[in-house]
């Protein structure tokens, strides 16, 4: 394992140095919030930061993603004919992404690159994108991430792990990709393996035992489907539900999007857009029929996915970093810890 030591008067120019090969991504003050953004010339990131109201999720998925373009021009030979629109695959950096993020753009992965299909859009971005991941030395009231395979130092999906002590910064080099962005920042300085492994644990540990909320997952994967497809404590998390979609578009690990097709004048663009599953529309058929056409019956889904579906299907804990993201922003108090406690405990009353 390698690390290098970064004092922070050597990290602007050491970033600036890295967007001669590098586009750059990372937290940007937002009014009274952080975003991740793209950065821009002379925009450095804000690695002093708590959370972000969303995640890194766009850089690898935009929100509005074009796809295949044609021409309905009959006078062109390939008129009608859809092709795949240019996708800028050049080396990405994302700096400072929490270690949560990172760890979900792996549990997404397993619906974007499987073994009978390849997105080519999703894969391509993240397979073109490098993640220099910031721990959490201090964690928020909101993250439970120790419970869902995670943490404030996770290194999964990360190719760079950096602990910020102060003065500066110990980097963790996971991968290759993380190594050739260090050397493109001009960030040489080894620091001794042993000691660094120490401060890493001991920063680790310390931001873990400060994580005062947990849940219990122990029990889902023994539970009968059915059984909490058909439990009687649904209506009562959907009754103050208002569909507004907010848990799912600022969700790590929410992948559902929609395709729509758009024409101006002789050019026709097919574009993908985020969706939720806690639109009335989403489930909607051609038809006018609705399989959820209610608010309990669309809550349920989402929860089901999270926390059951997902389980089942792929074996790899459920489909939740522990961000709290969704707790945080919800308007009417929904709290998946809750419903997480409720299905992880339920026993059909006979």
């Amino acid at each position: 394992m390698k690390f290098i030591s970064i004092d922070k008067k050597d990290w602007a120019k050491g970033i600036e140095a890295s967007r001669k090969t590098y586009t750059l991504f990372g937290p940007v003050k937002d009014k009274n919030s952080f975003l991740i953004k793209k950065l821009e010339n002379d925009i450095l990131p804000e690695m002093d930061y708590n959370d972000c109201v969303m995640s890194a999720k766009s850089v690898i998925f935009p929100q509005t993603e074009k796809m295949l373009v044609t021409s309905l021009d009959e006078s062109q030979e390939d008129h009608h004919i859809m092709k795949k629109s240019e996708t800028d695959t050049s080396p990405r950096a994302v700096l400072g992404i929490r270690p949560y993020d990172a760890k979900a753009m792996e549990l997404v992965k397993l619906n974007f690159d499987t073994e009978d299909y390849r997105d080519p859009y999703w894969c391509d971005a993240y397979e073109a994108t490098t993640f220099v991941g910031l721990g959490i030395n201090k964690p928020g009231p909101f993250d439970f991430s120790t419970s869902t395979g995670s943490g404030p130092f996770e290194e999964a999906g990360l190719d760079v792990l950096l602990a910020d002590f102060d003065d500066k910064y110990l980097a963790k080099i996971l991968t290759d990709k993380g190594e050739a962005f260090m050397d493109t920042c001009g960030f040489k300085t080894s620091a001794d393996e042993t000691e660094s492994g120490v401060l890493f644990d001991v920063l680790k540990k310390e931001a873990e035992k400060n994580i005062a909320s947990h849940i219990d997952t122990d029990k889902l994967k023994e539970k009968i489907l059915l059984e909490l497809h058909e439990a009687p404590f649904w209506d009562d998390f959907a009754f103050s539900c208002i569909n507004c979609g907010t848990c799912t578009y600022v969700c790590p690990t929410c992948w559902c999007f929609d395709i729509q097709d758009e024409t101006k004048h002789k050019s026709s663009i097919r574009i993908r857009n985020w969706d939720t599953c806690m639109s009335s529309l989403f489930t909607r058929h051609a038809t006018g029929h609705n399989p959820r056409s209610t608010k309990t019956q669309r809550v349920r889904q989402r929860f089901m996915h999270k926390l059951k579906y997902f389980l089942d299907k792929y074996d790899q804990g459920i489909m939740c970093v522990g961000c709290g993201r969704c707790v945080k922003s919800c308007p009417v108090n929904i709290d998946i810890r809750e419903v997480c406690k409720m299905m992880n405990s339920y026993e059909k009353q006979n």
